[in-house]
Parts: C-alpha cells; sequence; structure tokens
C-alpha cells in the first residue's frame, strides 16, 4: 500500500521536533504538524517566561540531533547548586555538582530558543515536510496504515502517526486513548524577577505548605520563577501590585537571595497528574506530555519527554534496519514497556512529594524535616537521586548516553 511519509508526527514543540530530527536522520520520510507557526526567535527580545531545566541526557540528546550549539551560542544558564529547604522547618536539602565530580547539575533554557534550534535543523531537510499552521481533525488506523485529515483539507498516509501535542493531546482523544487524570488544585505561577543578590548559579525552592516555590537562574543575572500554589492562593498572588508581588516573593524566599527588586509580567497555568492508560496502539503512539504530565517542582517533564523521543527514534530506527513494519503493534509495545514504567514512577514520586511538602500537618511537617535532613547527610542516597535526575543512570536510549 503506497504510504505518503513513513511518520506524521502532530505537535512541533520540543518534544515533537526532537523526535522529528532524530528519525529525519536514520533516513525515515516525516511530516511535522504543528497548530500554529513558530515565531522567529529574536535574542535581543525578553527571555521567554517557559523555561526549561535540562538534565544532562536532554543535553546528550540534543547535541546528538545537532541542536545544542545554537542554544549555546545565544544564552542558556547551567546551575551548579540546588538548595531545598521546608517552610514549616529546618530540614533542607543540598546538592552540589562539585560533590559529583561534575562540571554541573543541569541548564536553565527557553522553550521558544530550544524550539527554534530543532526546527532550524527540521527546515530544508530533504525527509521533511513541515506543515504549518494545521491541525488534525480525523484519524483512521488500519492495518496496513494511518490516514491523517488536517483542517486544510490535506489527508495523509503514514506507516505511523505520533501524537507530541500536549496534556490536552486531541490526536490521542481522535485514536480513542484514555488517560488517568487528577488535577491537583494548584496553579503555576511564573515570571523572571531581579533579587538583589546574585543568584550564584543555583537553583532554589522552599516548599510552602500551599506548595513549592523555585527560583531558577537565568543567564542575565535574573532568577526565573515558577510558583506553584492553591488556586485561592495562587489567584491572591495574581491579584497583587508589582511592589506587593516583589514583597510576597522575598518572604516567601526567607529574602535567600535579598530583596526581591523587580518583575516582569506575570502569567500562571493550571496543574495536573496525567497518564496515558496506552501509549501505543497499531499505527499509533503517543510522546511527551500527550503521555504524561506531572507536577513541575523537580522540573522534570521535558527531561521525560525528550527520552520518550529518543527512545521512540531508536525503537522505530531499530524495525526500519531490520526491515520490519515500523507501524507494527509488535514493534511500538517495546517503546512502550521502555518509557512507561519510568514515566509512572516519576509521577507517583513527584505526586508523593507534592502532596508530603503542602500541607502544615504538625506531624507530618516533623517526618518531612527529619527526612530532608537524612537525606541531606546520606551521601550515597543523595547521590544516587541527583545522578538518576541528571540523567547519568538508568536504561537510557543510546542519544542520551
Amino acid at each position: 500500500m503506497k504510504h505518503d511519509v513513513d511518520v506524521a508526527i502532530v505537535g512541533g514543540g520540543v518534544v515533537g521536533a526532537a523526535l522529528a530530527c532524530a528519525l529525519a536522520e536514520q533516513g525515515l520520510s516525516l511530516t511535522l504538524i504543528d497548530a500554529q507557526t513558530p515565531a522567529p526567535y529574536d535574542p535581543k527580545a525578553e527571555v521567554d517566561l517557559r523555561v526549561f531545566a535540562l538534565s544532562r541526557a536532554s543535553r546528550r540528546i540534543l547535541e546528538a540531533l545537532g541542536a545544542w550549539d545554537a542554544v549555546a551560542a545565544v544564552r542558556l544558564s547551567p546551575y551548579r547548586e540546588m538548595q531545598v529547604w521546608d517552610a514549616g522547618g529546618k530540614g533542607s536539602v543540598h546538592f552540589d555538582s562539585a560533590d559529583l565530580g561534575e562540571p554541573e547539575l543541569g541548564y536553565i533554557v527557553e522553550n521558544s530558543l530550544l524550539q527554534h534550534s530543532l526546527w532550524a535543523r527540521l527546515k530544508g531537510h530533504p525527509k521533511v515536510t513541515l506543515r504549518h499552521p494545521a491541525k488534525a481533525e480525523a484519524l483512521v488506523l488500519e492495518d496496513e496504515a494511518a490516514t491523517l485529515s488536517l483542517d486544510d483539507g490535506t489527508r495523509l498516509r503514514a506507516r505511523l502517526v505520533v501524537a507530541a501535542d500536549g496534556a490536552g493531546s486531541a490526536t490521542r482523544g481522535l485514536a480513542g486513548i484514555e488517560v488517568d487524570d487528577e488535577p491537583y488544585g494548584q496553579r503555576a505561577v511564573v515570571a523572571h524577577v531581579q533579587t538583589e543578590l546574585p543568584h550564584r548559579e543555583t537553583a532554589w525552592q522552599r516548599f510552602l505548605p500551599t506548595g513549592p516555590g523555585a527560583f531558577l537562574p537565568l543567564a542575565d543575572g535574573r532568577v526565573s520563577l515558577v510558583w506553584s500554589a492553591d488556586e485561592a492562593e495562587a489567584e491572591r498572588i495574581l491579584k497583587l501590585d508589582d511592589a506587593a508581588f516583589c514583597a510576597a516573593l522575598t518572604q516567601a524566599s526567607e529574602a535567600r537571595l535579598g530583596e526581591v527588586l523587580s518583575s516582569t509580567r506575570r502569567l500562571s497555568f493550571p496543574l495536573q497528574r496525567l497518564h496515558a492508560r496506552e501509549y501505543v496502539r497499531g499505527r499509533f503512539a503517543l510522546a511527551g506530555d500527550a503521555a504524561h504530565a506531572l507536577h513541575p517542582l523537580a522540573g522534570q517533564g521535558v527531561n521525560l519527554g525528550l527520552l520518550d523521543a529518543a527512545a521512540l527514534a531508536q525503537v522505530i530506527g531499530d524495525a526500519a534496519r531490520k526491515g520490519r513494519d515500523i507501524g507494527d503493534l509488535g514493534v511500538l509495545r517495546r517503546y512502550e514497556r521502555w518509557r512507561k514504567g519510568d514515566n509512572l514512577a516519576m509521577i507517583f514520586a513527584l505526586d508523593a512529594f507534592k502532596r508530603l511538602f503542602s500541607n502544615d500537618v504538625e506531624g507530618v511537617s516533623m517526618l518531612r524535616n527529619v527526612g530532608l535532613r537524612a537525606v541531606d547527610r546520606f551521601t550515597p542516597l543523595k547521590h544516587a537521586f541527583v545522578r538518576r535526575a541528571m540523567g547519568l543512570s538508568g536504561d537510557l536510549p543510546l542519544l542520551a548516553r
């Protein structure tokens, strides 16, 4: 049966674009479909309010795809230490890359810059067609092909369709895959703020009863705020004028970075836990937030998504080289087995952290502070935790090694 392309990817964000790069380099033909046309990146513009804390594994994937140098040449901020402490006691944990003999723990990178560098690799590639703005309206999965209908009238026949269009994935719905999801009853408030003291290339996070507040170092000396708070508290924060907002941040951070002097505009988005009951069907697969969404307190969302992309590209590439059908359910199950367990474990771990720290019950507060101090003092456990978060251990795809 004739196919227009080997793979159709719906969603041109970081995960979808990374997958497209990995598949194109293996000689597979593909179409990347996105609902929006990415805006040209302007390095002189304000830093994107959406930033990622990328792990070492994610850097390796991006290096392998030829996208990292373009990011590093513009702006990124390594973070070499991380300070975590609890508002309900004296428990704290200090992570230092030097203790592991590593130059850094990770990197703070803008979403728009990262997407721009990946799309630059795809534009003009002989194996890649970019369709934007375009949306998937219908999907038919058959034994020998998947047919994707777009809102511009285009019909694509592919050996495989991949949904990488986010937690609210419309394509996942078209495939009939159900999810287990639960709203956290929190919103993340994001902004960039100028502080009195330098950030020292350190990520700071304080657990408050209403949710964690994180300060991530930016290349220009400011910090990026990700303040997760219960709905009522988030609404109060968003209504504050700039002076009151800066004062509230100073108090929430215990002035670890001195006074908060100024802030950009604020944005917010709701938080939820989500996990797809199936990652694959015949001719169809999910990747990134379309398969799983988790609390941002550890900054692992995009890192898990990039590991999805690298693992799926490896599975598809191996099958293609062996002459197997890349859309066959037996092939795709390997990807599901590889990634589903790790993603689910991270979701539940962060869910437990959120529930443990987002309360002020006296007994629970005492327990978690004892736990934080124990982790900080038990070096082997602390190092094992950090190495896993950095992507230096575990069952990693080849692109991440």
